[in-house]
C-alpha cells in the first residue's frame, strides 16, 4: 500500500481553511497547511499546520523536495504577492503541480463611487482630494504610506496592533471579520467617515463595508490586486478539489 500523498496548502485565508477541512480525513492524503506567522493568533485550519516562512523560492523548493510534496495549493491572500511568486518559481524548479486558489475580486456597481489605484502610496496621494475622515481597511502592512497625511483623521482597522509610523491623527480599531452591513453603517456614522480606503480582497467576510459606503454615497479608494503568476488558477474550493483529483500522481 502506497503512503498518503502530501498536499501543501499555502494558507491564511478562509478558502485555505475550508480546503484543509475538505481534505483532512482522507486516508489517501496527508495535508499540511502553512501560515506566514504575521497574525499573532491566526485562525488555524484543521490538520497539520506549519507557521513561518521558507526563505524564498529556493528555500521553498528545498522544503518541497525534502518532504516529498505531491501537489501545492496556493490559497494565500490576494495581496500576498511574495509567497505566490516564490511558490510559482519553486513549482517550476521542482516540477510539482501547483494551483492558485484565488477568490474573485469585487466589482463596482453603478451607484458605487470607486477610485481605483495601483498601490497604497497612490491611495495616500489621492486621499486628501476626496475626504478628511478616512476609514482605512488595508491591514497593518503598509500603513506608513499614510503617515505624512497630518491634516486627515483615520479610523484604522486591523487584526493586530500596527507598528509606527502611522498617521498622527488616528484611532486604531482591533477587529476581525466577518462584518455586517448594520455594524459597518454604525461605525461609519459614529466616526463621521467621509471616505473608505480598501484593498480589493474579494470575498464576503469584509464586503459589508462596501455596501455601507454605497448606502451612504461615500467615495471608495480601491487598491487593485497585484498581478498573479502565470499558473493554473481556480476561483473556489470545489474547483481546487477537482484540480487536485486530476493532478495528484
Amino acid at each position: 500500500m502506497r503512503p498518503p500523498r502530501l498536499v501543501l496548502i499555502l494558507g491564511g485565508t478562509a478558502e485555505a481553511r475550508h480546503l484543509a477541512a475538505a481534505l483532512t480525513g482522507r486516508r489517501d492524503l496527508r495535508v499540511v497547511s502553512t501560515l506566514a506567522g504575521r497574525v499573532r493568533e491566526p485562525r488555524l485550519p484543521p490538520g497539520e499546520v506549519r507557521i513561518g516562512g521558507f526563505g524564498g523560492p529556493t528555500g521553498l523548493a528545498t522544503w518541497l523536495r525534502d518532504h516529498h510534496v505531491d501537489a501545492i495549493v496556493d490559497a494565500t491572500h490576494p495581496f500576498a504577492e511574495r509567497i505566490s511568486t516564490s511558490a510559482a518559481t519553486a513549482a517550476r524548479t521542482t516540477g510539482i503541480p501547483l494551483v492558485l486558489l484565488r477568490r474573485p475580486g469585487w466589482t463596482p456597481r453603478p451607484d458605487d463611487h470607486w477610485h481605483p489605484v495601483d498601490s497604497l502610496p497612490a491611495a495616500a496621494h489621492l486621499l486628501p482630494t476626496l475626504g478628511t475622515r478616512a476609514f482605512l481597511t488595508t491591514g497593518r502592512q503598509g500603513l506608513h504610506a499614510f503617515a505624512g497625511l497630518d491634516t486627515l483623521w483615520f479610523l484604522i482597522r486591523c487584526v493586530d496592533p500596527p507598528e509606527p509610523p502611522l498617521p498622527p491623527h488616528n484611532h486604531v480599531l482591533l477587529s476581525r471579520g466577518p462584518y455586517t452591513v448594520d455594524n459597518e453603517l454604525t461605525l461609519l456614522r459614529t466616526h463621521h467617515i467621509d471616505i473608505l480606503v480598501s484593498k480589493d480582497s474579494g470575498g464576503t467576510h469584509t464586503e459589508a463595508k462596501l455596501t455601507a459606503a454605497r448606502e451612504l454615497a461615500l467615495p471608495v479608494i480601491m487598491v487593485r490586486r497585484p498581478p498573479t503568476p502565470t499558473v493554473p488558477t481556480v476561483p473556489t474550493v470545489d474547483d481546487a478539489l477537482t484540480w487536485l483529483d486530476a493532478h495528484l500522481p
